[in-house]
């Protein structure tokens, strides 16, 4: 499991440094495999800055590129030879200057004083693709005219540097496969070892919803799914995550792919617990229903994949019976969410840990959701995880907020210590 240093300090600020903390842990049983200095965007822009096309003009040997002269806020503008067809006198650009080390998958080239067609070239002007910040690479970036010449691109593109720290889970410590758990634990060792350490948890506070615009839910069997809440969430904006919570996932290797369930991982990562968004105008009938299916029911994964369910399966199903998810496990193609996507139905559950183990493993599905299922999770957390996902979809998404289910008819008494 991967722990992202910068992450962890927004429950536990305190000064160890990346490694010390990784130490800390595995005195205290929480081995780590290693700590890794990352970067949101690789090489983190090193030798890139802003630079202004003073000049662009016909190469006279070639009929595509052309001769650029750009200020990048030395002494002298470098002279760059560019074969991008959108390049043009008065740019904002983005400048790679010799010496800088580009990557491109695993790949990687430096930039080097040459001449092409007979003209030396000192740099290169560069697209999205090469410097890691988009996909686009039929053309260089044309930045805004209020961008500063000289900034360094890192800055512009407010690169981050982080640590992510490898940290094994035994299946015994379930309660520490979150950015909250291991902060817990690091708490009570700065504590044991008389540091200060002031563990938080942010609060979470919910506007006033329309309590009876609920989802209604069905859990014939409370072993199999001990408690269900799910949260009504109205008129959301799918999109791309801010800055921040994009950084936040990529820290730890995962990839962004929309607001909403990018907040569902965020959540799961933060506190340990996983969370299902659904397209509401997906979930036919209207009700939710949680029970097994008949044996060799097909179903289509998120991925793409056609899979044959067993009579054991747990599955998420709609008021006809089709099934749109596996239960703590993974998501179907045709209930997630989208760009079209206008209403959330947003689950925290709790389902058997026997189950959801015997069903990722004959699927051959490994996620982060069933290896904490599998593990065991506290039925009385789904509470705070519903609430704190639903918090951050009304800020980041916009919408408005319905009603909550719960369905949990055998509640857990707190343990005694």
């Amino acid at each position: 499991m991967n722990i992202s240093y910068k992450w962890l300090q927004d429950y536990l600020p305190c000064d160890l440094a990346p490694q010390e903390v990784a130490d800390t842990l595995t005195s205290i049983g929480l081995e780590t495999g290693g700590v890794e200095e990352i970067e949101t965007i690789r090489g983190g822009l090193r030798g890139l800055v802003i630079g202004h096309i003073l000049t662009c003009e016909v190469h006279p040997n070639s009929d595509h590129l052309h001769i650029t002269t750009v200020n990048v806020g030395a002494d002298e503008p470098l002279q760059i030879v560019c074969g991008a067809p959108n390049v043009a006198a008065g740019q904002k650009v983005v400048v790679a200057t010799v010496g800088t080390t580009l990557y491109q998958g695993e790949e990687e080239f430096s930039i080097k004083k040459s001449k092409i067609r007979g003209v030396e070239s000192f740099g290169m002007i560069c697209s999205e693709v090469e410097i890691g910040v988009g996909t686009a690479s039929d053309g260089i970036i044309v930045l805004p005219n209020d961008a500063p010449v000289g900034m360094p691109a890192a800055e512009y593109y407010h690169v981050e540097s982080d640590y992510c720290i490898e940290v094994d889970i035994t299946p015994n410590r379930v309660d520490a496969t979150s950015h909250y758990g291991v902060a817990r634990d690091l708490a009570a060792a700065l504590k044991r070892y008389g540091r200060p350490a002031a563990l938080r948890l942010p609060d979470v506070h919910l506007p006033e919803g329309d309590v009876a615009d609920k989802m209604p839910v069905e859990v014939p069997d409370a072993t199999a799914c001990p408690r269900y809440q799910g949260m009504v969430i109205r008129g959301v904006t799918v999109g791309e995550s801010p800055e921040w919570l994009r950084n936040r996932l990529l820290a730890i290797g995962l990839r962004p792919i929309n607001n909403i369930v990018d907040i569902t991982n965020y959540v799961l990562h933060e506190f340990g617990h996983p969370l299902h968004a659904f397209d509401m105008a997906q979930i036919k009938g209207g009700r939710v229903i949680v029970q097994t299916v008949a044996e060799g029911t097909p179903f289509v994964t998120l991925d793409g994949v056609e899979r044959k369910l067993a009579a054991t399966d747990l599955m998420i199903c709609n008021a006809g019976g089709q099934p749109m998810c596996v239960a703590g496990v993974f998501g179907g193609l045709g209930s997630g969410v989208t760009e079209a996507t206008q209403d959330v139905f947003l689950e925290s559950a709790n389902f058997n840990p026997t189950m959801v183990r015997r069903t990722a493993r004959r699927l051959g599905l490994n996620t982060d959701s069933s290896f904490r299922f599998e593990r065991g999770l506290d039925p009385e957390r789904t509470d705070w995880a519903l609430r704190r996902a639903t918090s951050l979809i009304l800020e980041i998404a916009g919408g408005r907020l319905g009603g909550m289910t719960d369905v949990y008819p055998h509640p857990q008494p707190p343990y005694e210590i």
